[in-house]
């Protein structure tokens, strides 16, 4: 049941691509979700574990704080027991960044200006080019240079514009351009209009995120809203959600955003209702406890779980399985759209789950049986770029 319309379309921005190592950011790649680590950095066994939850719920690219020398010691062990490539996140010490980079970083997060004079910088530089590092300039709106804040009174969209392309300026001074940029704020307004200007400014890669977003239930709103509107008009090449929340947290709210969207399908994507008093089973509870049972699935599928027959038949259209709550404890299950057979309430979860596997097995199959014979299908992973 794939397919776009008209209105669905989403056109993005052309930017360059740049690699944050095996992943591409930028150009026609997928839009990437990130997270970042909070556990000490030190503790490398800790920092291993919450990245691993990470990679299961789908991350790209995590970020990790390398503050001191006993940080980066530790990123030489990270990164070689996760299968993600990892950002170090250097605060002001260009010794770190260079550290991080020998200790198998894929990128530096580093504002050039702010770590002091033009030899230190050029010691950067050369270390990201000698290990294959990209880097990620990251301007916020908390912490902007004095320089700007007496030029434009507070914090805003200009300042952090204006923050963003000075340190691009140095790198690319050193003939570095294997860099991305993020203007983040915690105010929404502020955040969409600075990348707004920076799409317009730059073709860099842009890394979206609204900054200190919140907790859980506020930040996923939050973020949804600001990311949600620069996704839609195209801007975004890689994403964070920030929560104050597990990692794992962040990123299935980064893709909830983007298959909302249609930018990017992972896993099963469930269309459910809020339920109501003609709802022949208890919605609440199935797509929650679906949800759990189906989280290891990887292959992108729709499932519409709909209490009732008001809308469930006309849902069930657009998804690849379906359940409509039906009387006498009996309810309809649609396959591709058309009903197909009814299922007792008691065995309905244990069904659902069944059907959903075998229906990602049938799809396993066939695209190894595409690649086999060298077709290439069309995935549906991005919508096009200008």
């Amino acid at each position: 049941m794939s397919g776009y319309r008209p209105y669905q379309h989403i056109e993005r921005r052309k930017s360059r691509k740049i690699h944050v190592g095996k992943v591409a950011v930028g150009g026609d790649a997928p839009i990437s979700v990130q997270t970042m680590t909070n556990t000490l950095t030190t503790d490398a066994q800790a920092t291993i574990e919450q990245i691993r939850r990470a990679e299961l719920a789908g991350v790209d690219i995590v970020r990790v704080s390398c503050p001191d020398e006993e940080s980066t010691k530790a990123l030489e062990e990270i990164v070689r027991e996760v299968n993600v490539p990892i950002v170090a996140d250097i605060h002001f010490h260009y010794k770190r960044a260079i550290e991080a980079a020998k200790a198998g970083a894929a990128c530096l997060r580093i504002n050039p200006g702010n770590i002091g004079s033009p030899e230190r910088v050029r010691e950067v530089v050369q270390a990201a080019k000698d290990y294959g590092c990209s880097i990620r300039i990251g301007v916020n709106a908390g912490s902007l240079e004095k320089h700007l804040l007496e030029k434009y009174g507070e914090p805003n969209p200009e300042a952090l514009v204006e923050s963003a392309l000075e340190h691009a300026k140095i790198l690319e001074d050193h003939d570095f351009r294997e860099f991305k940029i993020s203007v983040k704020a915690s105010d929404v307004f502020m955040a969409v209009a600075a990348y707004q200007q920076l799409a317009d400014a730059c073709d860099y890669p842009l890394h979206i995120g609204i900054t200190e977003a919140g907790s859980k239930r506020a930040g996923t709103v939050k973020s949804s809203i600001g990311l949600g509107n620069l996704l839609w008009a195209g801007v975004g090449d890689t994403m964070r959600v920030s929560l104050s929340a597990a990692p794992e947290e962040e990123v299935l709210v980064g893709w909830d955003i983007l298959k909302s969207l249609g930018l990017r399908h992972r896993g099963v994507k469930i269309i459910s209702c809020p339920s109501c008093a003609r709802q022949g089973f208890n919605v609440v509870e199935t797509v929650q406890t679906l949800e759990d049972r189906l989280a290891h699935i990887k292959t992108p599928l729709t499932l519409s779980i709909i209490g009732c027959v008001v809308n469930g038949p006309g849902e069930a259209l657009m998804t690849d399985l379906g359940v409509t709550g039906g009387g006498s404890g009996r309810h309809m299950v649609y396959s591709s759209g058309k009903q197909d057979h009814t299922v007792p309430g008691t065995d309905m979860i244990e069904h659902v789950v069944e059907l959903v596997e075998a229906r990602v097995a049938a799809i396993q199959a066939e695209e190894a049986k595409e690649k086999a014979e060298g077709i290439v299908p069309e995935l549906p992973e991005m919508s096009s770029a200008k």
